[in-house]
């Protein structure tokens, strides 16, 4: 199972195959993560457990409890791409009614709002930050509830990167098959509101350790 972004960027399909929030990291490097056995990368922010991500958006701001105790790799890597700015401008690409909307393909900041929801150049869903991380579900107790923020992958289960989903609503199945690593504690109309070509406009972390 894997919840892609670069399957069905714009449909709404009832079949299982289109309801998974996955990614196909198309970007590496020496030092990147594969799927055939080479290192995955790991952070070097260790989270304190008190992090709170700022997403703002244009259709508003959503808050969202970063759950660095249960997923310290998944977060530590989101806190640092957030610090860089590297979310920054960067659009949804997907959104499944009822069920999830994802973002973080890097591939969306060279594409107008207009051109993402159009499909952009076919290949959305498929960009990364450079690396892989490794998959932190087997052992979560997080759930796929409301408002919920995972981490995107694809089949293989150490191939998160960058992208992101929001559930639209409790998704069980998904339950630790995918990374768990936040909880939205404001802005969940907000992200009920979000369509595909919507914008990041920037993260910024709360509480994060100097």
């Amino acid at each position: 199972m894997a919840l892609s972004g670069c399957q069905g960027a714009t449909s709404s399909g009832s079949d299982l195959s289109a309801k998974v929030p996955t990614s196909t990291p198309a970007e590496t490097d020496p030092a990147a993560a594969t799927a055939n056995g080479d290192a995955l990368y790991t952070p070097a922010y260790k989270p304190n457990g008190k992090e709170v991500a700022v997403i703002k958006t244009n259709k508003g701001t959503i808050t969202v409890e970063l759950l660095g105790k249960d997923a310290p790799i998944t977060v530590g890597s989101f806190i640092e791409l957030a610090n860089k700015g590297f979310y920054n401008n960067l659009k949804f690409h997907r959104m499944e009614p009822g069920f999830v909307v994802q973002g973080g393909d890097p591939q969306t900041k060279d594409f107008t709002s207009e051109q993402v929801a159009a499909g952009g150049n076919g290949s959305l869903g498929t960009g990364g930050p450079g690396y892989m991380i490794a998959g932190e579900f087997a052992n979560n107790p997080n759930k796929h509830v409301d408002g919920t923020l995972a981490m995107a992958r694809s089949q293989s289960p150490d191939s998160g990167g960058s992208q992101f989903y929001f559930t639209l609503g409790p998704q069980s199945f998904l339950d630790n098959n995918y990374t768990v690593f936040g909880q939205t504690t404001k802005g969940l109309d907000v992200i009920h509101k979000l369509a595909i070509g919507d914008v990041i406009e920037s993260i910024t972390i709360e509480n994060a350790t100097k």
